[in-house]
């Protein structure tokens, strides 16, 4: 049986995995609400113990750090930026001199200052963790190609949750996650399992 190709494949234009020394290290939404509040994720636990790997490995190479929240208004149900949820994870939460850029749509670069945050690092290279896989992991992705850089996204340090299908079902979480990566990788991204 023949594997299918990507469409990066066809058109010849894949590219290999970022690496720490090529590369700024963009963490997203690593917030206690995907934790602790009301969109637990399936498989958090684990995507945060790859983040945390990532991150000493950043941190060691001396690798450009960009973490980047979610804010809904205040005393809105999800993000309040006011209430516990919002802020990072104990763990993976940023360090003096690491940047963090705040945001109030699924992708990053909508109207924030992410780029020119990360153009102002010298580095096109983008290794991507964080939540939700299928939401803005997916948007800051597929804004990143039309941006000039290339990606690669880190499958256990990603992580999302079951939906609703439209027709009174549910599509479960691993499910919505394996999907988003593949049509992710498709044309937008190099999807690795991880940095180790």
């Amino acid at each position: 049986m023949t594997l299918p190709k990507t469409l990066r494949d066809h058109a010849g234009i894949a590219w290999p995995a970022a690496t720490f020394a090529d590369a700024v290290l963009l963490l997203i939404d690593a917030q206690r609400e995907y934790t602790e509040g009301k969109l637990r994720l399936h498989g958090v636990a684990a995507a945060v113990d790859t983040i945390a790997g990532l991150l000493e490995q950043a941190r060691r190479a001396g690798t450009p750090i960009v973490h980047v929240a979610q804010n809904g208004k205040p005393g809105s149900a999800l993000f309040d930026p006011n209430g516990p949820m919002s802020r990072f994870i104990t763990g993976i939460a940023p360090r003096d001199g690491e940047i963090t850029v705040v945001k109030s749509l699924p992708n990053a670069f909508a109207k924030t200052e992410l780029d020119a945050k990360l153009k102002a690092t010298g580095r096109s290279n983008l290794i991507v963790a964080g939540f939700m896989t299928h939401m803005c992991i997916s948007a800051t992705t597929r804004a990143s190609v039309d941006l000039g850089y290339r990606t690669t996204i880190v499958a256990d340090g990603t992580a999302t949750r079951d939906l609703p299908d439209g027709s009174g079902g549910t599509i479960d979480a691993a499910t919505v996650h394996r999907v988003a990566l593949a049509e992710l990788g498709d044309r937008f991204a190099t999807v690795v399992p991880n940095m180790t």
